[in-house]
C-alpha cells in the first residue's frame, strides 16, 4: 500500500503536467488563430476605409465629367454640322465650341461623330499630332452604344497608340432619329497621384478584366484570367489597347472577383467602381499580422504557465457574484426610478400632443384663409386685365352695333314698305353680326369667369390663340408682327387653362409694354416638349419673346418680387409675375427669364406635359 502511493501520486504528476502542457499549447494554438484573425480583420477594415477613400477619388475624377456628352447635342452648331456636314464655317463653328467647352470641363478631347463613325467635329483639330478630326472610330464600343441611343463607357488607348483615356459617349438626336454620337475623352493622369493614399500594391483592371493602371508599373496592361481566341479577337477588332500583346498577370494564373481573397502571404482586397465596370484590387501583405499572431501565443502561452491564475479566477468569480447582487439591487432600484419618469413624461407628451392638434387645427385654418385669399388674388388679377383691354373689346364691338343700328333702320322701312327679299338679307347680316359680337365677348366671360383650378390637357396653340384675341386692338394699332410658332392641337401640357390663359395674357401684355418704343416691333410665341430625365415623364416648354428694350441685371434680380415694376408710376403694381409664377408652380411647374439673342426679354414656362402617374402627398 505504501509502494502504491508514490506511484500514484508520480501518475498524478503526470497527469496534471500533460494537462499543463495541453492547456499552455491549446492556449497557444488559440491565441496564434485569434490574432492572426483580428489582425487581418483590423488590416483589412484599414484597408477597406483607405481602398473606399481611393475609389471615391478615382469615381469622382472620372465622373465628374460624364455629363458633357449629353450637352453637346444641345449647341446648335452641332446640330448644323451633322445637317450639312460639308459646310467648312459649320466646321470652324463646332470646333470652337468643342475647344472651349474642353477647356472648361479639362478633358482631354472633345468630339463630334457622324453616323458611320468618322469625327467630323473635335476639340484638339489644330494639333496634327493628335487630333482625331477625319478618323474612322466606328470600331469602338462606344460609339456602337452611343448609336443605337445608350450612353457608352469604356477605357481605350487613344487611336494614336499612346495616350490612354475614358471615353463616354451619348447619341445626337435630330427629331427622334439619332444623326451622329458626342463623344468625351477623360485624362487617367490624376489616378496617378492618388496611389499613394491606398499605402500597398494595387491596380485598376476595366470590364475585360485587364489592368489599366497600378501603382507597379510592370503590372500594367496584364490580365487578371486567361484571354481566350475569341476574346482576343474581340480586343483585337475593338482595338482597346491598339495592337499591344496583352500577358498574363505576374503573381497568380487567375485572381477571382470576390470581395476579398487570400492567396500566400497576400491578403487581396476587390472593390468595384459604381456604374464604370471598373475594379480596384488592393495587395496586402500578411507576413506583420502573423509576426503579431505568434508574438500573442507566446504571451498566452506564458500566462498559462502560472497556476495562480486560477486562484485568481476563482476570486474574480466570487467578486463577479457580489457584483451581479449589487447589480440587481441597483437594477431594481432604477427601474422603479425609471417608471416614475415614464409617468411624469407620458403625461407632458399628452399635453404636448394636445397643443400639437390645437396647433394643426390652427395651420390647417390658415392654410384654408390663404388659399382663398390666393384665389381672391388671381380674380382681382384678371379683373385688372379685363379693364386693360376694356378699350380694345369696345372698340371691337363698336362697329358691328353701328351696323346693326344700321340694318334695324333700314329692316323697318323695307317692312313697312313689303319688300321682304331686303328684309330677309338684313335680317341675316343682323344675325350673323350678333354672332360675330358674341364671339367677341365670349372669350372675355371665359377669361372673367371665377373658378377653381381643375388640371387637365390643354391645347396650348388654342391658348395662345385666345390670349392673341383678347390684344387684338393693341397689336394693331403698335403694328406688332406676331410669329405663332405653335398651332392649336400641336402641343398639350396639363393645368388649368383658364389660368394658364391668364399667365399668357399677362406675358403677352408684358411684352407688349416693352415694345412701345421699338422701330419694328416683334412678338413670338413658341411652344414644345422635352424629357428632363432620361426615362422620366415628358414636359412642355412655352416661350413668350418680344424685341424690346430687355432687362437690367438688377430689374432680372428682383423680377419675381412682390410690388416690383420697371413700368411708370401708376401703369402697374408690379403683382402680374408674381401672380403668373404662382400659378405655373402650382401646376408643378416653373417660369425663367432671360435675355433673347438678338435684343428683348424671353420668358420660358416649363409645364407637366400629362397627368402625374400619381399625386404626391
Amino acid at each position: 500500500m505504501a509502494d502504491r502511493t508514490p506511484r500514484l501520486r508520480l501518475y498524478r504528476r503526470v497527469l496534471a503536467t500533460l494537462a499543463a502542457l495541453a492547456l499552455v499549447l491549446g492556449c497557444a494554438v488559440y491565441a496564434y488563430d485569434e490574432g492572426e484573425r483580428r489582425g487581418q480583420a483590423a488590416l483589412q477594415a484599414d484597408a477597406n476605409h483607405r481602398l473606399d477613400l481611393f475609389a471615391s477619388a478615382v469615381e469622382g475624377m472620372i465622373k465628374r465629367s460624364e455629363h458633357v456628352p449629353a450637352t453637346i447635342q444641345l449647341n446648335r452648331e452641332i446640330l448644323s454640322l451633322l445637317r450639312e456636314p460639308d459646310s467648312p464655317a459649320r466646321v470652324a463653328a463646332a470646333n470652337f465650341y468643342l475647344r472651349r467647352l474642353n477647356a472648361h470641363v479639362g478633358s482631354l478631347a472633345a468630339f463630334t461623330l457622324n453616323d458611320r463613325g468618322v469625327v467630323v467635329a473635335s476639340s484638339n483639330e489644330s494639333h496634327p499630332d493628335d487630333s482625331l478630326l477625319g478618323n474612322d472610330v466606328s470600331f469602338r464600343p462606344y460609339f456602337l452604344e452611343a448609336l443605337s441611343g445608350r450612353v457608352g463607357r469604356h477605357f481605350a488607348i487613344g487611336v494614336d497608340g499612346s495616350i490612354p483615356g475614358y471615353f463616354v459617349s451619348h447619341p445626337i438626336r435630330d427629331g427622334a432619329n439619332v444623326v451622329g454620337v458626342a463623344a468625351i475623352k477623360i485624362s487617367l493622369d490624376p489616378i496617378a497621384q492618388t496611389w499613394e493614399m491606398v499605402g500597398a500594391p494595387a491596380l485598376l483592371a476595366d470590364a475585360n478584366r485587364i489592368v489599366i493602371d497600378s501603382s507597379r508599373s510592370e503590372w500594367r496592361y496584364t490580365s487578371l484570367a486567361p484571354l481566350s481566341v475569341d476574346r482576343r479577337v474581340d480586343l483585337q477588332l475593338t482595338r482597346l489597347y491598339n495592337d499591344m500583346q496583352i500577358p498574363q498577370f505576374p503573381l497568380v494564373p487567375e485572381l477571382a472577383q470576390e470581395d476579398s481573397q487570400r492567396i500566400g502571404n497576400q491578403l487581396i482586397l476587390t472593390r468595384p467602381l459604381d456604374g464604370m465596370d471598373w475594379r480596384v484590387m488592393l495587395f496586402l501583405d500578411l507576413k506583420d499580422v502573423r509576426s503579431g499572431a505568434l508574438l500573442g501565443a507566446t504571451m498566452s502561452a506564458v500566462a498559462a504557465s502560472f497556476l495562480v491564475l486560477l486562484a485568481l479566477f476563482l476570486a474574480q468569480g466570487r467578486r463577479i457574484q457580489r457584483q451581479r447582487a449589487e447589480s440587481r439591487r441597483l437594477l431594481e432600484a432604477a427601474n422603479a426610478e425609471l417608471e416614475s419618469k415614464v409617468r411624469a413624461r407620458t403625461q407632458d407628451l399628452t399635453a404636448a400632443n394636445l397643443r400639437l392638434m390645437r396647433e394643426v387645427g390652427e395651420r390647417e385654418q390658415a392654410e384654408q384663409t390663404l388659399r382663398a385669399t390666393q384665389s381672391e388674388l388671381v380674380q382681382a388679377a384678371k379683373m385688372a386685365v379685363i379693364g386693360q383691354l376694356a378699350a380694345g373689346i369696345t372698340h371691337e364691338l363698336t362697329q358691328p352695333l353701328g351696323a346693326l343700328r344700321t340694318l334695324s333702320g333700314n329692316a323697318e322701312e323695307f317692312l313697312r314698305r313689303g319688300q321682304m327679299d331686303p328684309l330677309a338679307g338684313n335680317l341675316t347680316i343682323i344675325a350673323r353680326l350678333t354672332d360675330q359680337m358674341g364671339k367677341i365677348i365670349q372669350p372675355l366671360k371665359a377669361f372673367a369667369r371665377k373658378s377653381e383650378a381643375t388640371h387637365a390637357a390643354v391645347d396650348v396653340g388654342q391658348t395662345f390663340s385666345n390670349a392673341l384675341f383678347l390684344y387684338g386692338l393693341r397689336v394693331r394699332q403698335q403694328k406688332v408682327q406676331v410669329v405663332n410658332g405653335c398651332a392649336p392641337a400641336e402641343v398639350w401640357a396639363w393645368c388649368d387653362a383658364n389660368r394658364l390663359e391668364q399667365v399668357l395674357i399677362n406675358l403677352i401684355g408684358n411684352a407688349l409694354d416693352a415694345m412701345v418704343s421699338t422701330p419694328a416691333p416683334c412678338l413670338t410665341l413658341r411652344a414644345g416638349s422635352f424629357f428632363k430625365d432620361e426615362g422620366g415623364p415628358r414636359w412642355t416648354w412655352i416661350c413668350v419673346e418680344d424685341n424690346g428694350s430687355g432687362l437690367s441685371t438688377a430689374a432680372r434680380a428682383q423680377l419675381f418680387e412682390p410690388f416690383f415694376t420697371t413700368k411708370a408710376p401708376g401703369a402697374g403694381l408690379g403683382l402680374g409675375l408674381v401672380i403668373s409664377r404662382d400659378i405655373v408652380r402650382g401646376f408643378g411647374g416653373d417660369i425663367q427669364a432671360a435675355d433673347r439673342v438678338g435684343g428683348g426679354t424671353s420668358f420660358r414656362l416649363a409645364l407637366p406635359a400629362e397627368a402625374p402617374e400619381r399625386t404626391p402627398a
